[in-house]
C-alpha cells in the first residue's frame, strides 16, 4: 500500500533522507521512529507529495506520487504535527469545507460529519469557532477531516503530542479500528511507548538512514540484551540500535 524506493532528499551537501526502501501492507499500522531531526517529517512529505525527492520514488496503492500526484492524494490523508485549521470556522463548518474539497456528496458528507463529531466527542462543541480550541481539540478536528474522505492510507506526524491521556487513548482506539477495517496507517513519532503499544511493524531512522525495520520482536532478536535472557523494552532497543549506529 505504501512503497518507498530509494527515496532520497538532499539540501545542498545535507542528506536529509538517504536511499530509504520499505514496503507497508494494507491493514498495517506502521511506526516510523527516530530522534528529532532524523528525517521523519521529510519522509512523510515525500510520501504524501508535499516534497519532491531528489531521487527515488514513492507509491501509494500502486500509484507513483510524483507522476500522478492528484490520483495518489485521492487515496490518502495527512495530519501534520501542528494542526492547521481555520480559526474563524466552527468545527462543523471546517468539516463541511473539507467535504467540499474532497467532492463528497452533500447528504453523504452530512452523515459522515455527524458520525465523526460523535466519534471524537466533538458534537457538543461543533458550533464553536476552532480558534478557541485547545491543541488536542484542534488535533481531533484535523483527524476528523482526514477520515472524512475515507482514505485507504492515513499519515500521521506525531499524532498524540500535546494530548491529554483520554484524548490520546481515543485516537489510539480509532486508529486500531481504522486498520481493522483494512486501512493503512503510517505513524511518525519519537514517543516509543506509542509504537510499542500500537504498531504492527516499525522502522527506525537516524541521520536520514534506515537502521532497522521489522516487528518489535524481530528487532529485539538482534539486540545484545537478548543473550542475557532479560526482557528488553523498545526504549532500550531504540537506544541500543541508535548508539550502535553512531559508533559504526
Amino acid at each position: 500500500m505504501i512503497i518507498a524506493e530509494g527515496l532520497t532528499k538532499k539540501y545542498g551537501s545535507l542528506v536529509a533522507c538517504d536511499q530509504l526502501n520499505f514496503h507497508i501492507h494494507a491493514g498495517e499500522l506502521f511506526g516510523f521512529l527516530g530522534p528529532n531531526g532524523a528525517g521523519k517529517t521529510t519522509t512523510i512529505k515525500m510520501l504524501t507529495g508535499l516534497l519532491t525527492p531528489t531521487s527515488g520514488a514513492a507509491r501509494i496503492a500502486g500509484i507513483n506520487v510524483q507522476e500522478q500526484p492528484v490520483l495518489a492524494k485521492e487515496k490518502m490523508a495527512f495530519v501534520p504535527d501542528s494542526p492547521n485549521i481555520y480559526d474563524k470556522l466552527t468545527a462543523r463548518e471546517f468539516l463541511q469545507f473539507a467535504a467540499e474539497l474532497r467532492a463528497i456528496e452533500q447528504t453523504e458528507a452530512a452523515q459522515r460529519i455527524e458520525a465523526l463529531l460523535d466519534m471524537f466527542e466533538l458534537s457538543e462543541r461543533a458550533h464553536e469557532l476552532c480558534g478557541g480550541f485547545s491543541h488536542g481539540m484542534r488535533q481531533k478536528v484535523c483527524l476528523s477531516a482526514a477520515l472524512l474522505a475515507q482514505p485507504r492510507v492515513l499519515f500521521l506526524d506525531e499524532p498524540t503530542v500535546g494530548l491529554d491521556p483520554k484524548s490520546a487513548r481515543l485516537i489510539k482506539d480509532i486508529l486500531r479500528d481504522f486498520v481493522s477495517k483494512g486501512g493503512t496507517v503510517f505513524v511518525s513519532t519519537h514517543i516509543l511507548e506509542i509504537a510499542e503499544e500500537l504498531c504492527d511493524r516499525v522502522a527506525i531512522i537516524q541521520s536520514g538512514k534506515l537502521i532497522a525495520l521489522g516487528t518489535i520482536d524481530e528487532l529485539r532478536q538482534g539486540a545484545r540484551h537478548v543473550e542475557t535472557g532479560r526482557s528488553i523494552s523498545l526504549e532500550d532497543l531504540f537506544l541500543e540500535l541508535t548508539t550502535k549506529n553512531e559508533e559504526d
